[in-house]
This record gives C-alpha cells, sequence and structure tokens, in this order.
C-alpha cells in the first residue's frame, strides 16, 4: 500500500504545484508508515520528484492525453491507484484537479476533502484541517471512508525538500474512445508570462489604474519582481485586460506568497478570491476601502506617485545587490 499523488505538468515541465503535493504525500506517507507515488503524465523530468520524497513514478507517456481531459486522466488515476492499492489519493487545487478530484473520488467511494492546507492530524480518525467560508475560517474534518481523496491548497504546505531514490515504471492505463467522448477544440495559453496559478508573486490592478494605458507601470512592477500581473473584475469587464487575468472569486483564486493590489477598493468577491495569498499590499487613495481591513501592509496615496517610487527603489535595491 503507497500513497498515491497526481503530479500535474504542462508541455513537459512540472508544475510548481506538483512539487508542493508531493510534498505533502511524503508527508502523509511518513504519517502511515508506507511510502509516496506518484502517477506523473507526459512529463519529460520525473527524477525532480526524487527531491520531493517520491520513491516511484508511474510514467504515463501517451499522446492521448496531451490535452486535459477529465474523463481519461480520472481513469488513469484509479487505475494507478488500484494497481498500487493505494487508499489515499492526494492533488493539488488547480482549476483542472478540482474538476478531476469528485470524479475520481466518485469512482472509488472515496471521501473527498477540499481545500486543505496542513499534514493529517491524526491517521485514526484520520483527521485533516481546510480552509472554509473563503477562507475566512478552518475546519478540522474527518474521513471515515476505506479510500480518501486530498486535495491540498496551493501554496499552503510549501515545498519541503526529502531526497528519496526514486524508481520509475511506465504505466499504460487501459482507455477506449468513450473516454473521449469530450475534446478539447482549441487551448489558448499565455506565453512569455509568469501563470497566476505558478506565481510566488502577484501585482494586480483595478479601476483606479484610470485606463489600460496605464498598466506599463504594472507590468514593469511585475517584472523587476518576477511576478504574475492580474486584475480585478471590471477591469477585465471593460477589456482593459483579458479575462484570464481576472482573479478573485469569480475569476482566477490566487495563493501567491505576496499579492499587491493597486487600485482595487476590494469588494468582497475579489478579496474572497485572494484571501489564501500569504502578505497582502494594498495601494489605494481612499482610506476606507475595505481592502485596507483585510490588508497586512497598506499605502494611502496616489498609485501614480507611488509605484514609480516603488519601482526606482526596487531597481536600486537590486543593483546594489546584483
Amino acid at each position: 500500500m503507497s500513497v498515491l499523488v497526481y503530479t500535474e505538468s504542462d508541455s513537459g515541465k512540472f508544475k510548481k504545484n506538483a512539487f508542493e503535493v508531493a510534498s505533502y504525500a511524503n508527508a502523509v506517507a511518513k504519517l502511515l508508515g508506507t511510502t509516496a507515488t506518484a502517477i506523473s503524465i507526459n512529463a519529460n523530468e520525473n527524477e525532480s520528484l526524487g527531491q520531493y520524497g517520491i520513491s516511484k513514478i508511474l510514467n504515463v507517456s501517451s499522446d492521448q492525453l496531451k490535452t486535459f481531459n477529465a474523463k481519461a486522466y480520472t481513469k488513469a488515476i484509479t487505475q494507478a491507484a488500484k494497481q498500487e492499492g493505494a487508499k489515499v489519493i492526494i492533488v493539488s487545487s488547480s482549476s483542472d484537479t478540482k474538476f478531476l478530484a469528485p470524479i475520481v473520488a466518485a469512482k472509488l467511494e472515496a471521501g473527498y476533502v477540499s481545500n486543505v492546507v496542513t499534514a493529517p492530524e491524526s491517521a485514526n480518525p484520520f483527521t485533516v484541517k481546510r480552509t472554509v467560508f473563503s477562507n475566512k475560517g478552518y475546519a478540522h474534518t474527518q474521513i471515515h471512508t476505506d479510500n480518501k481523496v486530498i486535495g491540498l491548497s496551493n501554496n499552503s504546505f510549501g515545498l519541503v525538500e526529502n531526497k528519496t531514490s526514486v524508481s520509475i515504471e511506465d504505466f499504460s492505463p487501459e482507455l477506449n474512445d468513450s473516454d473521449f467522448s469530450t475534446k478539447s477544440i482549441e487551448v489558448d495559453k499565455v506565453v512569455g508570462k509568469t501563470s497566476i496559478a505558478d506565481a510566488d508573486i502577484v501585482v494586480s490592478g483595478g479601476r483606479g489604474l484610470k485606463g489600460p494605458e496605464n498598466w506599463g507601470m504594472i507590468e514593469e512592477l511585475a517584472d523587476i519582481l518576477g511576478a504574475a500581473t492580474a486584475c480585478s473584475k471590471p477591469v477585465s469587464d471593460m477589456g482593459w485586460r483579458p479575462h484570464s487575468e481576472h482573479v478573485g472569486q469569480t475569476g482566477k483564486p490566487v495563493a501567491s506568497n505576496l499579492y499587491i493590489a493597486i487600485g482595487i477598493s476590494g469588494a468582497i468577491q475579489h478579496l474572497a478570491g485572494v484571501s489564501a495569498s500569504k502578505t497582502k499590499v494594498v495601494i489605494n487613495t481612499d482610506p476606507e476601502a475595505p481592502f485596507f481591513k483585510a490588508a497586512d501592509y497598506g499605502i494611502v496615496g496616489d498609485a501614480f506617485e507611488v509605484v514609480p517610487k516603488l519601482i526606482e527603489k526596487l531597481k536600486e535595491f537590486k543593483a546594489q545587490n546584483a
């Protein structure tokens, strides 16, 4: 028996969350006195998972699975779980895995807990801590089913290195045409930029920027910090920025180490979508803006004065520490 973890990749490279769920799987495996096995689909760097405690990798190479398909991926993961006798299956909290995990749980008759933030508190009963009420509180949840599916909240457990000798085994799931009854016609990807899902730092702008022509300073600040750029819903609705950058409860969730909100008042839907970020910095002219109540650090000031000065200071710091 082992703990099975699904490690996501894109164009052959593991996403950051793959190493986080691998770290988490190793912690769960230690608690249960077993080992951690990963299922990897079309990744080219499998050995790197051994840095995070994975002792065995089921390597799937399939042209059919180059594009995410929930039904087919579910079949691959459930077959891997049955082959390995895995009772605990761990996934991330990406948009794909949030779609995938409930189906895996149904197929395995497993209890599924999402938004988990820490290693299990107890193995018997199996108890995990998860966020609830849009990250405003925590619940300690017991899973009593024989099989268990855990969705790890992004950027909650972190990367924990634990170098392990890893074996790689080719794995070919049994798939048929009915598994591909739903097909992706086209996939749009942001090229050449840090993705919001993988970013440690996110720089986000709102209506306080006054127009798309002023977005240069947001991009410049993000470039200096190695950050992803994002925006509030009104900004994407007005067409200032693409909808792929819209973050919040109705957009993409953000769980970065640092979230910088510039000219964003902080509507409840936006706050709910970014509340999992560890440190939140707000720049706004309105001292009564709701975002200040949720912020770790706040600057009351004009973004057109504050941001250029911040960029200047960061450039000086980088030059002195190059």
